[in-house]
């Protein structure tokens, strides 16, 4: 990835221990920047800051952003991406969610306020809710229900936004703003909750793939490298653009032929269980980039089949890893046998 001829930066990834936000890390790291990773590891993994702990240029502070922030140097970027973005995971702690959106998004920009920071919101497509324009383009309102079980990550980002643009003309601090939708890619947790995932974990298993609704929701799936690309070049754009800014792959795909393109890649020999949709989840999701190619000269670069093939390596692997640990441990019986010993 281009560094976009910027200088060495300090900067701060808020849900650095997470999906994105590791791959995020990973980058600014080769590019030989300063790197201060802030999770609750709530949702991301320690595992996922491991492999940086010999870099002198890398950090972490286990710290929930939902509380102020002291640092003892200024950051001169922050990235907000400090919160779980998929439904089973933001719908176990709603009120979590809910406070990690705002008033998390309320300590970042009071700490970009004090340092002189850039601040980028990681939005997402949620706040379009259920839409009922095709694509959706950044001018559109969105169909949200403001009481549903999804609520509290829509219309938590929703107040995010809010949030930024405000700081941005009251308190004159650099933000931008960008919307997010559905990213895959290898570094994705197999107990996601995402289609991508489920569907190839369910699949290396031998398992049948489980399809919610009748399979024709649509999805536009983004892989993760050109996400954080996408991010990058956000962040280093000029002050004026502040977004908010689509990002994501405009080529939609149904749930059934994402199933079945699964099925093919992964030579697995699994059917499809049919289950109900869930509450408010969307039917129909895709971007309008023009925004962001006139912006920020990007667009998704990598093709379905090749992310999907690397991400179905990477599980492949990840789950291989899993069994044998599996295997590794003493069983029930062996234990029973140990303790009375």
């Amino acid at each position: 990835m281009s560094s976009y001829g910027m200088p060495k930066q300090r900067i701060l990834v808020a849900g650095g221990a997470g999906f994105l936000g590791t791959r995020l890390c990973e980058v600014l790291l080769d590019q030989g920047h300063e790197v201060i990773c802030v999770d609750n590891f709530i949702t991301g993994r320690h595992e996922n800051t491991e492999r940086f702990m010999n870099n002198s240029r890398y950090s972490v502070l286990h710290h929930d952003i939902i509380n102020p922030i002291s640092l003892d140097v200024n950051p001169t970027q922050i990235y907000n991406l400090a919160c779980a973005a998929s439904p089973p995971h933001y719908q176990a702690d709603p009120i979590h969610t809910l406070r990690t959106c705002v008033e998390g998004s309320l300590n970042l920009l009071e700490l970009g306020k004090r340092s002189g920071a850039r601040v980028l919101l990681a939005s997402t497509s949620e706040v379009y809710g259920d839409p009922q324009v095709h694509p959706q383009s950044e001018s559109y309102r969105g169909n949200v229900n403001s009481v549903g079980v999804r609520s509290c990550y829509d219309e938590g980002k929703r107040c995010a936004e809010t949030l930024f643009s405000d700081y941005g003309r009251q308190k004159q601090v650099v933000i931008k703003i960008a919307r997010i939708f559905n990213t895959y890619g290898p570094g994705m947790s197999e107990t996601d909750g995402r289609v991508v995932s489920n569907f190839i974990c369910q699949a290396l298993r031998g398992e049948d793939l489980t399809v919610y609704g009748d399979g024709t929701q649509t999805r536009s799936l983004c892989y993760v490298d050109d996400m954080i690309d996408g991010l990058m070049r956000l962040m280093n754009s000029p002050e004026s653009f502040k977004g908010p800014v689509n990002l994501g792959n405009p080529q939609e795909v149904t749930v059934l032929q994402l199933a079945e393109l699964v099925r093919q890649l992964t030579k697995a020999d699994a059917g499809v269980e049919f289950k109900p949709l869930p509450a408010d989840d969307p039917t129909r999701r895709c971007p309008d980039i023009q925004l962001a190619h006139r912006h920020l000269a990007w667009q998704p670069t990598t093709h379905l089949t090749t992310g999907l093939l690397r991400t179905i390596a990477y599980f492949r692997e990840l789950l291989q890893a899993s069994s044998q640990e599996a295997a590794s441990r003493p069983t029930d019986i062996h234990n029973d046998i140990a303790r009375s010993l």
